[in-house]
C-alpha cells in the first residue's frame, strides 16, 4: 500500500434531512484532512439509516441515502466510482396491499478487506431523498475509518481520480 495509519479507529457521526419531501439533499462532511501532508481517510465501514418511507396506498414510496466522496447534483447508485455506500428502503403498495423492501451496501466491516474506500480530499458527502412521501425524509448514519498519509505518487492518483471522476 502506498500510505500509512497515523491515527486511532476515528467514528464520524452525521444526519441529513430532506429540504422538502422527496427533495435531493446534500450535506457536506467535513474530515479536516492536512492536505498539505498528502493526509487521506481510509473507510474501513459505513452504516447508513434513512427514515422509514411514508405508507400510501397505491403508490411505491421510497427512502434513499448514500455517501459518495464528491459532490452530486443527483441521488448516486453503487454504480458511481465516487459512491462508498447507499441504503434504500421501499414500500410497493397497491389499493389492498403492502409489502416493504430494504436494500443496503454492507453496513459493517467484514471479511479480508483492508477497507473500503479512501478519500483523498477533505470531506465527503450524503445525500438523502424520499420518492411519493407525504413528509421530509432523513437519515442518520456513521462512517468509521482512519487517517493515513500517503506518498505523493499515491496521494497524486487518489485525488486525480476523485476529482476526475466527479
Amino acid at each position: 500500500m502506498g500510505f500509512k495509519k497515523t491515527s486511532d479507529l476515528i467514528a464520524v457521526s452525521f444526519g441529513v434531512s430532506e429540504s422538502a419531501a422527496n427533495t435531493f439533499t446534500q450535506d457536506e462532511i467535513a474530515l479536516q484532512l492536512d492536505v498539505l501532508n498528502n493526509e487521506i481517510f481510509v473507510v474501513l465501514a459505513v452504516d447508513l439509516n434513512p427514515a422509514a418511507p411514508d405508507l400510501v396506498a397505491a403508490q411505491t414510496t421510497e427512502s434513499r441515502a448514500v455517501v459518495t466522496s464528491t459532490s452530486a447534483t443527483a441521488m448516486q447508485t453503487l454504480a458511481s466510482t465516487n459512491t462508498i455506500a447507499e441504503a434504500d428502503l421501499i414500500i410497493v403498495s397497491d389499493a389492498a396491499s403492502s409489502v416493504s423492501f430494504t436494500r443496503a451496501a454492507e453496513e459493517s466491516y467484514s471479511g479480508n478487506l483492508d477497507y473500503i474506500s479512501l478519500i483523498a480530499t477533505n470531506n465527503f458527502f450524503v445525500a438523502v431523498q424520499g420518492t411519493n412521501n407525504l413528509a421530509a425524509k432523513s437519515v442518520n448514519g456513521r462512517v468509521w475509518g482512519y487517517r493515513a498519509k500517503a506518498d505523493a505518487t499515491t496521494y497524486a492518483a487518489l485525488v486525480q481520480s476523485e476529482v476526475l471522476s466527479a
